[in-house]
């Protein structure tokens, strides 16, 4: 299962239901960096250096970190979406369905 570090406006029942399916997810106010004003950029660093995958629905500023920083430990943007159970199964399918996770962004989208 991967290791997600989840942005500081991901839905919490989201996450919950990915460490349900069994994920590492470690959000950003678990790792004591919540409502500090990190950068996207230091969020893209720290859960690079920690071997894990962004998880945000800030997709403008990290679709371009992406192009401006391809390596690191992955990043999945997604859309908002109020089926948070079904948000975490599309996420779910599409780490499945993607053997290597470094330098790779995945899209999410809402049904």
């Amino acid at each position: 299962m991967a290791r997600i570090y989840a942005d500081e406006n991901f839905p919490l029942p989201a996450i919950a239901r990915l460490r349900e399916l069994g994920h590492d997810v470690l959000t950003v106010q678990e790792s004591g960096k919540g409502e500090q004003r990190f950068s996207d950029a230091e969020v893209l660093l720290f859960a690079t250096a920690d071997g894990r995958t962004v998880l945000t629905l800030n997709r403008k500023h990290f679709l371009a970190l992406h192009r401006d920083r391809p390596e690191h430990a992955g990043i999945i943007v997604c859309t908002v979406d109020v089926d948070f159970s079904g948000q975490a199964d599309r996420i779910h399918a599409a780490l499945a369905a993607t053997p290597r996770l470094e330098s790779q962004l995945l899209r999410v989208n809402r049904l």
